[in-house]
């Protein structure tokens, strides 16, 4: 038994209510479970029950073993002062409450039916990292589109969470915010916070006096990111050197404090490459946010993003070695990863910042658009009878996975909750 495995229990009642009574014999009523509180204090507040004839309306604590009370301290505690009943699995002690009388106690461990906790025990103890494989998709169709909802939306809020804090570091400069964050999807996983840090480095203030010169961007950028070091047999590469020199003794620029990663990527996903298409996408545009929040249509944020680096690129991949040639363009795909990872999720920070559901709702609309993403993660669901639809889908069961079934939060999950009721 754990303890919120416990909450869990008292909180859909799976127990046996008839004929409930307190350790001290007294009859007991439960009207109201209360509210589940995930936060310090109490565990359910706002709980209604009735010991024999008298209405009780306040705070209930669990335990798994009574004497876990003294363990956590809450004796001393004033948030524990207004306690009405103290569930628990085991009664093992006595409690009595700040008025020295003994504290309501109902112990579980008899009334719950064994077969909720083998279903618990099976998911717990499965070896697959989606406990629930056996029984998907165990929801219908409508259930799981409220439940992707839901997982969307939990994953926007934590992400707006990063948002928060940049804005807070930027003095509420919502363009500053753009900037790291599209920064950070241009490095992708591998070189996202290196990415970061240069965007950091180089406020859109500075970039915007060199938006005009294209050489004078990547300079900066490739300079930042340390990869204008060396002797470069190449005219243009010894050009980036020699204005990035130039330019950091000007504005006192220092390199960030580690190079951008190459290894075990494509070609195509550089860091080379990718900061010089960033270089390009600054040098075509302005006020880039701004821009975006005017955009009526998904298709214009896809025709602003399609950049291509500069006619070097065309012929190399890195500053050194040459490759065919091919027009470096940013691509769907990436512009795609981009409205996932940058434009979708700042636009929902700015809907919680403002308090608008209007921006909300544009946000998640403009990734049910979106084609779904295809990895290892969402063919498994597939495999499993779970659609995935689009990149509102996707995202979803990504979340899902890796904050819930990876994790063991069964008792957190919409499908889990459905298998332990036994639906």
């Amino acid at each position: 038994m754990n303890e919120r495995l416990l909450q869990f229990i008292w909180q859909f009642r799976y127990f046996n209510q008839s004929a409930l009574q307190t350790s001290d014999g007294k009859n007991l009523q439960i009207i109201h479970p209360g509210n589940l509180n995930r936060n310090a204090g109490p565990d359910f507040s706002e709980a209604k029950i009735k010991i024999d004839t008298t209405l009780w309306v306040g705070n209930i604590e669990l335990h798994v073993c009574a004497s876990h009370w003294h363990q956590h301290n809450h004796s001393s505690d004033k948030n524990y002062s207004n306690i009405i009943l103290h569930v628990v699995w085991l009664n093992d002690e006595v409690i009595f409450d700040a008025r020295n009388q003994p504290l309501a106690t109902l112990e579980l461990q008899s009334l719950v039916p064994k077969i909720t906790l083998q279903r618990f025990e099976y998911l717990m103890h499965s070896s697959d990292e989606i406990a629930c494989a056996f029984s998907l998709p165990a929801l219908s169709e409508i259930a799981w589109l409220g439940w992707k909802e839901r997982l969307i939306t939990e994953r926007l809020q934590q992400k707006s969470n990063t948002v928060k804090q940049w804005l807070n570091e930027n003095n509420n400069n919502w363009e500053e915010v753009f900037w790291i964050s599209l920064c950070r999807s241009f490095g992708m996983k591998v070189n996202a916070d290196v990415f970061e840090q240069i965007a950091k480095s180089l406020p859109v203030i500075l970039l915007a006096k060199h938006k005009n010169q294209i050489h004078q961007l990547e300079a900066l950028l490739l300079g930042q990111a340390g990869l204008l070091n060396g002797d470069f047999e190449d005219a243009y590469p010894a050009l980036l050197q020699k204005e990035y020199g130039f330019l950091a003794k000007k504005y006192k620029l220092q390199p960030v404090n580690k190079m951008p990663a190459f290894l075990r990527m494509r070609p195509s996903n550089f860091p080379t490459l990718r900061l010089a298409q960033l270089a390009m996408l600054i040098h075509q545009s302005s006020h880039l946010f701004s821009k975006i929040k005017s955009a009526k249509k998904l298709g214009e944020i896809f025709q602003w993003f399609d950049v291509t680096a500069n006619d070097f690129w065309h012929y190399h991949y890195t500053l050194k070695d040459e490759a065919v040639y091919i027009k470096r363009s940013v691509g769907r795909a990436f512009i795609h990863h981009i409205i996932i990872n940058t434009i979708v999720p700042v636009m929902f920070a700015y809907a919680i910042n403002k308090n608008d559901n209007v921006w909300k709702e544009k946000s998640l609309n403009w990734i049910m658009e979106l084609e779904p993403e295809q990895n290892s993660i969402t063919r498994q669901w597939k495999s499993y009878g779970v659609t995935n639809q689009n990149a509102l889908h996707s995202q979803a069961l990504l979340h899902l996975k890796n904050t819930y079934c990876i994790k063991k939060k069964c008792l957190d999950c919409a499908v889990g909750v459905k298998l332990l009721r036994g639906e």
